[in-house]
């Protein structure tokens, strides 16, 4: 009942930002708490940040924490992860997620699922 298309991925330099966007539209997009995971070649897709509905509570994985922050503006349908310190590690497809309950760190939880955007940091 929600889809959701990101952007803002690209290649930046380690130790550069990049702000990926996740849009909403069809239901509101306050009805569903949010994630963001990624998928590097070969790997399978694992946990990033996540956000409760209202974005009272932010929680991260914890190769990230410290350098990356989830938000969301909810008036907009709009989702963010702010991404600072970019290292070669980072380099993977993001992809933003929706879930109608209460949010998680397992990708299988969540119920809608962007195409993803992909971030390369080179060395």
């Amino acid at each position: 009942q929600v889809q959701l298309v990101e952007s803002g991925g690209g290649l930046v330099q380690a130790g550069g930002s990049l702000r990926l966007s996740c849009a909403a539209s069809g239901r509101a997009l306050s009805s569903y708490s949010m994630g963001w995971f990624r998928q590097a070649p070969g790997k399978e897709r694992v946990f990033v940040a996540g956000i409760t509905r209202s974005g009272s509570i932010s929680y991260y994985t914890d190769s990230v924490k410290g350098r990356f922050t989830i938000s969301r503006d909810n008036a907009e349908n709009m989702v963010y992860l702010q991404m600072n310190s970019l290292k070669p590690e980072d380099t993977a497809v993001y992809y933003c997620a929706a879930d109608s309950g209460s949010g998680s760190r397992r990708e299988n939880e969540y119920d809608y699922w962007g195409q993803g955007t992909q971030v390369t940091v080179s060395s």
